[in-house]
C-alpha cells in the first residue's frame, strides 16, 4: 500500500510541476488574454473551493459535523485577511524593489503574493485528503481521487507560474516556488496516509480553511484584477468556462 502512496503522491507533485513548466512559455501575453486566462483560473479556483474543498468537508464531517467545515472556513478567512497586511512586507521574497515601481504595480505584487499563498495553503489539507484515501477498502477510489486532484494541478501549477512571471519575478525564484508548492502537496499525502483516522478527524475543518482561504483571494484580489482592464465581460465568460471545466473534469473522474 506504501508502493501506491508514494506513486500517488509522486502523480501529485508532477502534474503540478507540469502545469508550472506550461506555464513558463506565457510570460508575455496581452493585457486581454490575461485577463482571460486569469479568469479562467479563478473559475476552476472557484469550483474547486466550493465542490473539492467546502462541499468535500461537508461529506466527510456527516450531517453532525458541518460546523466544522463553517468554523474552518471562517479561519481560512481571517487568515488570509492578516496575511494580506503582511504581503507589503514579502517583497523581498519576490526579488523586486517596490520602491522602484508605481503604486498601482505595487498592488498587483500584493494580489499575486497573496493568492501563490493561498494556493499553498489550500495544497496540504488537499494533499491529506487524497492520503486518507488509501487508508480505506476501497482503492479504485483512492486513484479516482488522485487522477481527479492531477488533473486539477495543472491549471493550478500554470496559474502560480505565469502571474509571478507577469510581475517581473525571475524564472529562478519561480521555479523555487513551483518545487515548494509541489512538495507542500506531496508531503501532505504522506502525512494523510500515517495519520489515519487523526486526519480523518481534522481533514472537514482543514478543507473549511483551505477553501475560505480561496474564497477570500477570488472575491477581494483575483476577480477584481481581472475586471480592471476593460474585458470583464470576457473574463466573466472565462470564470464560468472555468467552474464548468472543473465540474467535467470531477464528473469524469468519480
Amino acid at each position: 500500500m506504501i508502493s501506491d502512496v508514494t506513486i500517488s503522491a509522486l502523480a501529485l507533485g508532477i502534474s503540478s510541476l507540469l502545469g508550472s513548466f506550461i506555464g513558463f512559455f506565457f510570460k508575455r501575453i496581452p493585457h486581454k488574454l490575461n485577463d482571460i486566462f486569469l479568469g479562467f483560473c479563478a473559475g476552476m479556483m472557484l469550483g474547486a473551493a466550493v465542490v473539492c474543498l467546502i462541499l468535500e468537508g461537508v461529506e466527510l464531517a456527516g450531517s453532525t459535523g458541518w460546523w466544522q467545515v463553517t468554523i474552518g472556513v471562517i479561519c481560512g478567512v481571517l487568515l488570509i485577511s492578516c496575511i494580506d497586511f503582511l504581503t507589503p512586507h514579502l517583497h523581498h521574497l519576490s526579488g523586486i524593489d517596490e520602491d522602484e515601481h508605481h503604486p498601482d504595480y505595487t498592488r498587483s505584487v500584493n494580489r499575486v503574493l497573496l493568492f501563490v499563498l493561498a494556493i499553498a495553503i489550500h495544497k496540504f489539507p488537499e494533499g491529506m485528503a487524497t492520503g486518507v484515501t488509501f487508508d480505506g477498502h476501497n482503492v479504485d477510489n483512492a486513484w479516482a481521487v488522485t487522477i481527479s486532484i492531477a488533473l486539477q494541478n495543472i491549471p493550478e501549477g500554470l496559474v502560480v507560474v505565469t502571474p509571478l512571471l507577469l510581475i517581473g519575478v525571475s524564472r529562478l525564484r519561480t521555479v523555487g516556488v513551483a518545487l515548494a508548492i509541489a512538495a507542500i502537496e506531496l508531503s501532505g499525502v504522506f502525512v494523510g496516509y500515517f495519520l489515519g483516522t487523526i486526519s480523518s478527524a481534522l481533514l472537514p475543518a482543514l478543507l473549511g480553511v483551505a477553501g475560505g482561504a480561496m474564497l477570500y483571494v477570488l472575491s477581494d484580489e483575483m476577480i477584481p484584477e481581472t475586471h480592471a482592464h476593460g474585458f470583464q465581460k470576457q473574463a466573466t465568460y472565462a470564470l464560468v468556462a472555468g467552474v464548468l471545466t472543473l465540474l467535467i473534469i470531477r464528473q469524469l473522474t468519480a
